[in-house]
């Protein structure tokens, strides 16, 4: 079992908030935690490992939802035609580049 944080989840969140919102305000990134991490009074390294841990995505995230067989399927069938497309236009470049470089007919 995890010991309880010196900080709650909410502060921690906060600060690792400000860190991402804040850090073009300044020269480098280290230099955000050092003046968030100041602010809140807590150590630099604890802000810093606090904001180098992966974030969860959030379930709002359209990206993070997993997506429906049904769309799936559609994405696939749309991804063959591209491909077959693809190569129909390659073989008609194909075609009409040799009938490019053939001499003329008189």
């Amino acid at each position: 079992m995890r010991r309880p944080g010196r900080y709650p989840p909410e502060v921690r969140e906060r600060a690792v908030r400000m860190v991402l919102d804040h850090q073009d305000d300044h020269p480098s990134q280290w230099a955000a935690i050092r003046s968030i991490a100041d602010r809140f009074g807590m150590t630099h390294e604890t802000l810093r490992r606090w904001s180098a841990r992966p974030r969860p995505t959030r379930a709002s995230d359209p990206a993070s939802r997993p997506m429906s067989a049904n769309a799936l399927k559609e994405l696939e069938r749309e991804d063959f035609e591209l491909r077959r497309a693809n190569e129909i236009l390659k073989s008609a470049s194909a075609f009409f580049a040799a009938e490019l470089d053939r001499p003329p007919t008189r």
